[in-house]
């Protein structure tokens, strides 16, 4: 584990690409959209730097790992049925986030508690889906930073190629939101998701020459002093609909990210430079 950033890449050089949490749904559109930039000519893994939280984390295993986003335009089926999610857990941990009266990591542990008890999906089977979607255990060439939160002590995290930690388990931590996931055992100690260490984390690419921030719910999190920042569009958010957890939307939101790619790319590419190819079409079948 570390919890230093990315100043080894320099303020003058190097772009960091933050993606941030979003739920499934969330996960969806990120992946939409990376498939479709990769269309447009510009790889999303060329970042200096890239640092996932939750949803954020899932995009950027696979956007680094080499993983065909667009094999993923369908979620590819399931045998292993899976729990509904609690969404009072997570209500009653994001209200417990919005608390003035109390320290964050005082906040972060009582959310931790909140997820120790709640009914979600089984840690062991939430890393086998990942494993599952990403495909490897192995961290990519590419610097991947990927955060969560010590369930007992409320601490911060942040995860790379460095610490000693299967990706997939990484990427599980991350994105164990309460009531959808329990959260996930590394080195003994459980880990829940990264967006209640910090929303979104772009403060890790803080020593970045550029910062391009992808975000799911930019509502929630401002866009945190970013060169860029893109979200989904009006159109978007309809498909996305009131539940984040929805599986059922995969598909369509990420046509929706796929659908947005030409835009970002264009703007992105403003941002850190490189060829950008155009129209990116539609998403393969």
């Amino acid at each position: 584990m570390t919890d230093s950033g990315v100043t080894e890449h320099g303020r003058r050089n190097g772009w960091a690409l933050v993606l941030g949490p979003g739920g499934p749904v969330g996960t969806a559109w990120l992946t939409g959209l990376a498939a479709g930039l990769r269309r447009a000519g510009l790889d999303p893994a060329a970042a200096d730097v890239i640092v996932g939280t939750s949803a954020g984390a899932i995009a950027g295993a696979l956007i680094t790992t080499g993983r065909d986003l667009d094999a993923l335009a369908d979620l590819p089926p399931r045998d292993t049925p899976r729990p509904a999610p609690d969404g009072s857990a997570m209500a009653e941990a994001l209200a417990l986030g919005g608390s003035a009266d109390l320290e964050p990591d005082e906040i972060r542990r009582r959310i931790g508690r909140l997820a120790l008890a709640a009914t979600a999906l089984p840690a062991e089977q939430h890393r086998a889906g990942m494993r599952f979607l990403i495909g490897t255990d192995e961290w990519p060439a590419a610097r991947l930073l990927v955060t969560g939160v010590d369930v007992e002590s409320g601490t911060p995290v942040v995860w790379d190629a460095g610490s000693g930690v299967p990706l997939t388990a990484a990427v599980a931590a991350s994105s164990a939101a309460p009531g959808y996931a329990e959260p996930v055992l590394i080195g003994g100690r459980p880990f829940m998701d990264g967006a209640f260490g910090g929303g979104s984390n772009a403060h890790l690419a803080a020593g970045a020459g550029r910062i391009v921030l992808i975000e799911p719910m930019p509502r929630s999190y401002g866009d945190a002093g970013a060169d860029v920042q893109i979200v989904p569009d009006e159109a978007a958010l309809e498909a996305f609909g009131g539940n984040v957890g929805d599986l059922t939307r995969w598909a369509s939101v990420y046509r929706e990210g796929f659908r947005q790619a030409a835009d970002a790319a264009e703007r992105i590419s403003r941002v850190v430079g490189g060829p950008v190819g155009g129209a990116v079409g539609e998403p393969d079948a």
